[in-house]
């Protein structure tokens, strides 16, 4: 599968941004890889591509920024995606 291109922090605004629309598959992934109770370092590896061995600092803040913006989205941000299909 690939990965698209991602930034060490996910976003932290208060709408869903074109970085969220590009990731929401990735933030799906990294969802189901917790709810499964799948390591936080395997979780990197496999949806972003990091070796926690060699870069620890970076993959937990790539990985914890990510789920929780994911996990934002789940409760927050879906409303504006029902705004925009209101807009439309």
């Amino acid at each position: 599968m690939t990965i698209p291109p991602f930034e060490d922090r996910a976003p932290a605004d208060d709408r869903i941004t074109a970085y969220d629309e590009r990731h929401f598959v990735t933030y799906l992934r990294i969802l189901d890889a917790a709810a499964e109770g799948a390591d936080w370092s395997e979780a990197a590896a496999v949806v972003f591509g990091l070796d926690a061995a060699a870069e620890p600092d970076r993959t937990r803040q790539v990985h914890d920024s990510h789920l929780a913006r994911a996990r934002w989205l789940t409760e927050q941000g879906y409303k504006h995606l029902l705004d925009k299909s209101r807009e439309g």
